[in-house]
């Protein structure tokens, strides 16, 4: 008899400071993906392909990152959280699981992504939070950080904010907001878009960040925008101060929200 095949989606939270990243790769096995699919395959007895809903690069973070895969072996969500929990290091996590339907995709049901980048604007670095902020010890302009981030809203040509390895097909995405916020010393950056582009939040980060410590105007923004050169905008900031925050879907996938990562 042929067992039927089930989907199964879950969130992923992890800290990325020891990894390369959240994809796979043939060089090496130190991967958030390459364990979490030893670990299913272990829980489930049988070899797990997971897919995820956004890849993050090397010592970026995420609060949940959602993946789905297909399985034959029946389990409950709590066995596959607590059972895969006890095969993975104490920096990667899932955080919850749940049977989907089969026209559920974790990368391409998702109708947009959120990514956070935390800056610790202080005289003295974070001794504790060294992998997790990135330290600024100049005073920032928020409100032209905020007036030139204006430029970036709305479906535009990313080519200027993408990585020159970047391989998507198109430059085009969709950034719904930023929100840039201070709390205490921290100062907060909420991108959300339909997608991004390779290292495009980061490159926006820097760019932004030229513009806060008065190095360009906010209108440059949309001249470095409308010019489709990478060169012109700032440089990739660090990834230790990014995180995934989430992926949203249609209401009828019941995919379950994440509110944790509110500071």
């Amino acid at each position: 008899m042929v067992k039927e095949i089930i989907r199964v989606a879950m969130g992923v939270e992890y800290e990325g400071t020891a990894y390369k990243g959240f994809q796979k790769q043939k060089n090496t096995s130190n991967t958030i993906q390459g364990l979490i699919d030893n670990a299913l395959s272990q829980v489930a007895n049988q070899k797990i392909k997971t897919t995820c809903c956004g890849r993050t690069d090397t010592g970026v973070h995420a609060y949940c990152q959602t993946i789905h895969f297909n399985t034959a072996s029946y389990r409950e969500n709590k066995a596959w959280v607590l059972g895969g929990n006890s095969l993975l290091p104490k920096d990667i996590r899932f955080i919850w699981a749940k049977k989907v339907n089969n026209d559920f995709h974790s990368r391409y049901s998702a109708t947009s992504r959120t990514y956070r980048y935390i800056i610790r604007n202080s005289f003295i670095p974070s001794a504790l939070n060294r992998n997790r902020q990135l330290w600024i010890k100049e005073e920032l302009d928020l409100q032209s950080m905020r007036r030139a981030s204006l430029y970036l809203i709305g479906e535009r040509d990313f080519t200027s904010f993408r990585s020159a390895s970047c391989q998507s097909k198109t430059s085009l995405r969709n950034i719904q907001s930023i929100k840039i916020q201070k709390k205490g010393e921290l100062i907060l950056i909420d991108i959300i878009a339909n997608a991004f582009l390779l290292n495009m939040v980061r490159i926006i980060i820097g760019t932004l960040l030229d513009v806060g410590t008065k190095k360009i105007t906010p209108k440059r923004v949309k001249f470095i925008l409308e010019s489709m050169d990478r060169k012109l905008a700032g440089k990739t900031s660090s990834p230790e101060a990014l995180y995934f925050v989430r992926a949203t879907y249609l209401k009828k996938f019941k995919i379950p929200t994440v509110s944790n990562f509110l500071i």
